[in-house]
């Protein structure tokens, strides 16, 4: 197995593992990228509203899988909820967290 292999496994595992600890998916996305798709029951909240709403996010008192539509920004997200005292990982883009559901 090459170290890339290793390295996706290992994010693939960790989001699986959280999906069945029943995670909340927060898509951090424009309002447009969501209405043009996005994952069935997940949270829709824009990374640049993420700082105002953290308490929104506080109280679904579940862990994070943060997405986003390539994992840049669901990087920063859950960096930021950690940093707030809540449990999250960066699922990566949108379309490779639902194919995991």
């Amino acid at each position: 197995m090459g170290f890339l292999s290793f390295i996706f496994g290992a994010k693939k595992r960790q989001v699986e593992d959280y999906l069945k600890n029943n995670a909340v998916i927060l898509d951090v996305r424009t309002q447009q990228e969501w209405d043009a798709g996005h994952i069935a029951n997940s949270v829709h909240i824009p990374l640049n509203e993420l700082n105002d709403r953290v308490d929104e996010v506080k109280a679904l008192n579940q862990p994070i899988i943060a997405c986003c539509a390539s994992g840049v920004r669901s990087a920063k997200a859950a960096k930021f909820l950690n940093l707030n005292n809540i449990e999250a990982i960066n699922g990566g883009g949108w379309l490779n967290v639902k194919s995991r559901l």
